[in-house]
C-alpha cells in the first residue's frame, strides 16, 4: 500500500491500482475501495455513506 508522503495535496492523493467498472468499483493504492455510487470501504472497515447529487443539481444536455 502507498503511505502518500508527497507535499501536494493533489499528489498526495490516492490512484486506481484495479478497475472494475463492470461491477461498479475500483480499489486505490492505499487500500481504499471506491463504488461507482460514490460511497466508500476504508482499510481499516470504516464505511463511508455514499453522497448522491439530488436531480436538480444535474445538468441536462439538450
Amino acid at each position: 500500500m502507498c503511505n502518500h508522503r508527497s507535499p501536494s495535496a493533489f499528489a498526495d492523493a490516492a490512484h486506481v491500482v484495479a478497475a472494475h467498472p463492470e461491477q461498479g468499483w475500483s480499489l486505490l493504492c492505499d487500500g481504499t475501495i471506491v463504488f461507482d455510487d460514490s460511497g466508500e470501504l476504508l482499510p481499516d472497515g470504516r464505511v463511508v455513506a455514499p453522497h448522491r447529487v439530488s436531480t436538480g443539481q444535474l445538468a441536462v444536455a439538450a
